[in-house]
């Protein structure tokens, strides 16, 4: 059975953290994945404890989100904070509208900053690679898409593939699986509500509870380079069902 992981933005509105891990564990998960609001403020005992934490409640940080301008900027810290933490694989997540190119020229050379970003990390011995949301599936004037240029750009990115937004940007995530099966590190289950429904959280789901045929997924995505399979709701209502039912759904695919 793949061990399954747990984004911690999902309980960002549910503190404490300490016991979204004790739930996380009991509930049967194996890891979580970070993100900057997680650490990115820590000190070295505030990692520490954040670490004994973790090991506290039997579950390991292989994988952690870092913003663009950490990445650049702070190289240093954030090799300190995957060391303490025991990350393993880094993903650029997001890029604010403000910082988005508007042509495939620009694209392109996105992708060329951040293979040039993941050096440091590389040298180290972690992974590194993109997350993607929707806007990467838009096409853009000469027909091509933000997401192939990215990876035009950046030749060994890896992509820690967010399958709901695929669909949000009205593209097949089988297509895509496909075409890039080969860089495909990581996957975010998460799930997308019926038309109409979930509207107070922004029309996601609990994963098997939406539309996103994730059984039929995993059997594709079994078949590329994954090695973390992580939750993800953006705005759930409830964590507890969030993360009593994904999980339950999920092992069952």
């Amino acid at each position: 059975m793949t061990k399954l992981g747990f984004q911690l933005y999902s309980a960002r509105n549910f503190p404490p953290l300490s016991d979204v891990l004790k739930k996380l564990s009991a509930a049967g998960y194996a890891h979580v994945e970070g993100f900057g609001g997680i650490y990115g403020s820590l000190d070295d005992a505030g990692l520490k404890a954040l670490r004994a934490d973790l090991d506290a409640n039997n579950l390991t940080m292989p994988t952690g989100h870092f913003g663009i301008d950490m990445l650049e900027g702070e190289p240093e810290k954030v090799l300190n904070i995957a060391s303490t933490l025991g990350i393993k694989a880094i993903y650029c997540p997001h890029l604010m509208p403000d910082q988005r190119p508007s042509d495939a020229a620009g694209w392109l050379a996105f992708g060329k900053c951040l293979q040039e970003a993941a050096k440091p990390f590389r040298d180290a011995g972690l992974a590194f690679g993109w997350h993607n949301h929707d806007f990467e599936f838009v096409k853009l004037e000469d027909g091509s898409t933000p997401q192939e240029q990215i990876f035009a750009g950046g030749p060994e990115l890896e992509w820690e593939a967010d399958i709901a937004w695929i669909i949000r940007g009205k593209a097949d995530p089988i297509e895509w699986i496909e075409r890039y099966a080969s860089r495909i590190t990581a996957v975010h289950v998460k799930d997308i509500a019926s038309p109409g429904e979930n509207t107070d959280e922004d029309g996601w789901a609990d994963v098997g509870h939406g539309t996103v045929d994730w059984k039929g997924l995993v059997d594709v995505l079994n078949k590329t380079a994954v090695k973390y399979y992580v939750v993800e709701h953006d705005n759930p209502s409830d964590i507890d069902r969030l993360i009593t039912r994904s999980i339950t759904s999920f092992n069952a695919y």
